[in-house]
């Protein structure tokens, strides 16, 4: 019998209240799922670029997607999405834009350079879990990865929990 290991989620967001709605949000999604924090572009290169303290990161091991904010310390969210995408071992990584600007220009700019989302964060509570969980249903669940990622063990079938 073959082990699973949970699927993993990178989410590189600096606000502290936006990483805790999503936190919960993925856990309500698949109690199941490991997601690791980066709250800072830096800190996201290292740990996909197995830099730094991630270093003895397994090589072969990628989270299924990344949660990219736009508006972060040290590096900024587009300058993370260039390097992630230009990289040969971390470009098939799938990268959700998930910001508050919904200028054009960031929309464009994050596609051109590869972006394979982008949502505009909800102001509302109740809108903002509900697009959490549709972002990890179908990254997770519908859409096939362009190279191997682990998949979630469905705990149960049927609709997300309420």
């Amino acid at each position: 019998m073959t082990m699973h290991r949970p699927a993993e989620i990178l989410l590189v967001e600096d606000d502290p209240n936006d990483v805790e709605l999503t936190l919960r949000a993925l856990r309500n999604a698949n109690s199941s799922l490991c997601v690791e924090v980066a709250r800072d572009g830096e800190e996201a290169l290292d740990y996909l670029l197995r830099r730094g303290q991630w270093r003895d990161r397994s090589a072969d091991h990628f989270p299924s997607f990344v949660l990219l904010d736009l508006k972060l310390p040290k590096i900024d969210g587009l300058q993370v999405l260039r390097q992630i995408k230009t990289a040969t071992a971390t470009a098939p990584i799938p990268i959700v834009v998930l910001t508050s600007s919904g200028e054009h220009r960031d929309i464009a700019e994050s596609y051109r350079l590869g972006a394979n989302s982008y949502v505009q964060k909800p102001v509302d509570i109740t809108e903002f879990r509900s697009t959490i969980r549709a972002i990890a249903d179908y990254w997770l669940n519908v859409s096939q990865p362009s190279h191997p990622l682990p998949k979630p063990r469905p705990e149960r079938s049927g609709a997300w929990p309420a």
